[in-house]
């Protein structure tokens, strides 16, 4: 086998031109398989992170009944049995939050909203809204200031310093009704909310309410986002009836359903480029074959077995696939890990469609092990089923006939 393995290394490079031709073919499968993938997988990721950190967290904890009807009413305490609950090793973060809706008016303008009451400072260690403040400043727990989502603002034609005046219905129909004082204009990554958000702290958002010490989610962040179904039933276990945990999938189906939709989309163009790709490692592995008829037929006249030489004819394929693809990476990753740093930002229908589904209008590419896994061994396969046609070759071979030709 070891001499196999030497004499396929060696006819590899006995003609250099045909050996860097064949590992350009499988080079660019290569690339393009790891690049489409790559932006398929990083689209996915930033819709479910913008998803999960700005809105919904991975998990949410409700009264039983809120999700459907996203009452003011449906509130609960965060008691010891909550607190007790959330104690396991896979949750990270938590942030108590109350939601609501009111009528956002100024001057002449007014606008429905959506009002989150939250613990600022827990909110920017998850979300860093700080650092997404176009103009002011950044509330903190104490204050009775809010933070206008950037378009809301320009709708409302607000800005820094002025008044909002916010009309909404609080616990069991208590009319809810205050004037803030606006600290900061945030941008929102999520368009959706961007157009809508009013952000305070969550005390003072319980007393616009009238819901003292209540709240209408609890959202928690993940270490290991993969082991969601143990951590949701843990919760269950230790929670009664009272209340309902969620998945993000569930809290975000119309997301999840166009991702699957996308997913199979992106499987079939993936299909068609693989197809493409093995039919030019085909094309230049049946042109190295033609070329090599009469070497074939002398190997064999001088008495090589042919199960032997259709060995060596797969350990070229298989070194020259290893050569290409360990190429390939070398190549693409750094590419992909600058795009997964730097995303393209996108524009037009296509940035209008992402909005559509609240996610950021950029293209951003995701380097995770699998990615690089999967594509490396698909491309592989290729190459193997592109070999198929030297072994078909030689195990018909007439030596006279090549020895003639």
């Amino acid at each position: 086998m070891n001499t196999l393995i030497k004499m396929a290394w060696r006819n590899i490079w006995r003609n250099k031109k045909r050996t860097i031709l064949t590992m350009m073919s499988i080079l660019l499968a290569v690339f393009l398989s790891l690049f489409t993938r790559s932006m398929q997988k990083g689209s996915y990721a930033n819709m479910i992170s913008n998803a999960v950190k700005f809105s919904t967290g991975y998990i949410q904890i409700h009264k039983n009944g809120y999700w459907e009807n996203k009452s003011i009413n449906e509130t609960f305490v965060n008691n010891k049995e909550i607190i007790s609950a959330l104690k396991d090793e896979n949750i990270i973060f938590n942030i108590p939050r109350l939601e609501s809706f009111a009528l956002a008016s100024s001057g002449k303008h007014t606008k429905g909203t959506i009002v989150i009451g939250t613990v600022p400072e827990d909110e920017d260690e998850l979300n860093k809204y700080s650092e997404k403040i176009i103009k002011g400043e950044y509330i903190s727990s104490n204050e009775n200031a809010i933070l206008v989502a950037e378009k809301l603002a320009e709708y409302l034609k607000v800005d820094v310093g002025d008044t909002l005046v916010l009309l909404g219905q609080g616990y069991h129909g208590i009319t809810a009704a205050e004037q803030y004082p606006i600290k900061g204009i945030i941008r929102i990554p999520i368009p959706q909310l961007n157009n809508q958000m009013v952000i305070m702290p969550l005390k003072e958002c319980q007393y616009f309410y009238s819901s003292e010490n209540r709240l209408t989610s609890i959202s928690l962040m993940l270490k290991d986002p993969e082991r969601i179904d143990e951590t949701i039933s843990k919760i269950k276990n230790k929670l009664s009836n009272k209340y309902e945990v969620m998945a993000w999938q569930e809290m975000n189906q119309e997301m999840v359903q166009a991702i699957e939709s996308d997913n199979v989309g992106g499987i079939i163009m993936l299909a068609i480029l693989y197809m493409v790709i093995g039919f030019g490692v085909f094309g230049t592995v049946m042109m190295m074959t033609m070329e090599r008829k009469k070497e074939f037929a002398g190997m064999i006249a001088i008495g090589m077995q042919k199960t032997k030489l259709l060995l060596m004819v797969v350990w070229e394929t298989v070194l020259l696939g290893i050569l290409a693809i360990v190429l390939g990476l070398i190549i693409t990753y750094p590419i992909l890990l600058y795009l997964s740093h730097n995303p393209i930002p996108l524009t037009g229908e296509i940035a209008e469609s992402m909005k559509m589904f609240g996610a950021e209008p950029i293209l951003p590419f995701s380097v995770k092990p699998d990615i690089f896994i999967n594509q490396t061994i698909s491309v592989i396969i290729i190459a193997l089923v592109a070999v198929a046609y030297p072994l078909s070759v030689i195990l018909k071979f007439d030596v006279l006939k090549a020895m003639r030709s």
